[in-house]
């Protein structure tokens, strides 16, 4: 194991705060750089993980932007490490009401949003769903890009009333034929709008999903890019992920760069630029908080998949790089991961009833102690809600470096 800090060389005095640079107009460079490590705090504060906050469910997701879902604990534990006291019966409530709603979106890919947040999210990345869900999987079954269309607006009228996943494949094999009907099915639910419905279960949602119409919106057609849209998705990303770069903008929706470069370059005066570590210049809001490189930060244990490990291109921000194909797997997995001054330094799994942890570097005593505490916590959480949260992935330790192993009841904490 490695003994060394990650993100070292900051340029900044030990506690000394440097004040965000003066408001200066898109395309004006202010000449201050920023440094790694406070971009790793300007994340960590906007998402939330330099404290646990007073917040309300949905203000939180709100805050977050959007959690990744693809498996239902993921949200509820990324909001257990963001929200003080946090209640995952809150989450249920929510995700009830659709005052936070579960959907296909960024990166085609589940997460939870606001309800406030989904439309305008779901236009932006519009060209991106359109282009995969009507992939050559779903045009060589002799289906047309018409055929889709009209698929689309067919299965919006059909699912105003909560429809099962068997039902919709029942309702697209009358139409297209049993022979094309699972093709049809993974092609028309990325393309039309569709929000998951909770069907119960420790999280919510089970392994079978069920789906209801996201709303009176007609199905949008084409690649043409909704330049409102994106330009709303750009300021929300900003307030939560910012400073970034066009490649991290465009990674973070997985829309082309072309058009993510124009909307900033038509945000002159509402954001702002400055030069990264390496050159790369960076956009961000004027006055949003960028905390000092020294700040401390919590020990967190994330979720898998959490939306700070992938919202960027250039993944160091949080992972470093020796560390990345050990958390990102190569089928796209991204295990649990421990947290340590800010940096992913190990990951933990549940293990009867106790969480384990492995750290891939050495820790001070004082830090495996934040990480009992932690790790006690989440152990009594997940006791009472789901013993095998996340068990199908541990097939992956076997993979693992070499780490010290730790393990932590809910006594622990």
């Amino acid at each position: 194991m490695s003994g060394s800090e990650p993100g070292s060389g900051s340029g900044s005095e030990p506690g000394v705060t440097r004040p965000t640079a003066p408001h200066a107009p898109c395309g004006t460079i202010i000449r201050v750089t920023i440094s790694a490590r406070e971009l790793n705090r300007a994340t960590l504060g906007r998402q939330l993980l330099l404290e646990r906050h007073d917040l309300t469910v949905t203000d939180a997701v709100r805050r977050i932007v959007a959690l990744q879902a693809q498996h239902a604990p993921s949200p509820y534990l990324a909001l257990w490490n963001r929200i003080e006291g946090f209640e995952p019966a809150d989450l249920d409530a929510a995700f009830s009401s659709r005052a936070v709603v579960k959907a296909t979106l960024m990166r085609i890919t589940l997460h939870a949003v606001a309800a406030d947040d989904y439309q305008p999210f779901r236009s932006a990345v519009q060209p991106t769903l359109y282009g995969s869900g009507l992939s050559s999987r779903f045009t060589d079954t002799g289906l047309t890009l018409a055929d889709a269309r009209e698929l689309a607006a067919e299965l919006l009228v059909f699912a105003k009333e909560t429809r099962t996943s068997a039902e919709v494949k029942e309702w697209l094999a009358e139409r297209v034929g049993a022979e094309r009907r699972d093709d049809a099915f993974r092609g028309v639910l990325v393309y039309a709008p569709l929000h998951h419905v909770p069907t119960g279960g420790p999280w919510s949602y089970g392994a079978r999903p069920s789906f209801v119409t996201a709303g009176a919106d007609p199905v949008q057609e084409g690649r043409e890019v909704d330049v409102p849209a994106l330009r709303q998705l750009i300021l929300r990303y900003l307030a939560g992920f910012g400073p970034a770069s066009v490649a991290d903008v465009a990674q973070f929706g997985l829309v082309p760069r072309t058009p993510v470069r124009q909307v900033l370059r038509e945000l002159a005066g509402e954001v702002e630029e400055l030069p990264g570590p390496d050159g790369t210049v960076l956009y961000d809001l004027p006055g949003a908080l960028r905390p000092d490189a020294d700040v401390p930060t919590p020990v967190r244990l994330l979720p898998m998949w959490d939306s700070t490990l992938l919202a960027y291109a250039d993944r160091s921000r949080m992972i470093p790089p020796e560390l990345r194909k050990v958390v990102i797997r190569n089928n796209g997995d991204v295990l649990p991961t421990l947290l340590v001054d800010g940096y992913v330094a190990g990951v933990w799994r549940l293990v009867d009833d106790a969480v384990e942890v492995t750290a891939f570097r050495d820790l001070r005593p004082g830090q495996w102690e934040e990480v009992a505490q932690e790790a006690g916590a989440l152990a009594s959480l997940l006791a009472g809600r789901d013993p095998r949260t996340y068990s199908r992935y541990h097939h992956w330790w076997a993979k693992l470096p070499e780490g010290e192993v730790q393990a932590f009841r809910a006594g622990d904490a």
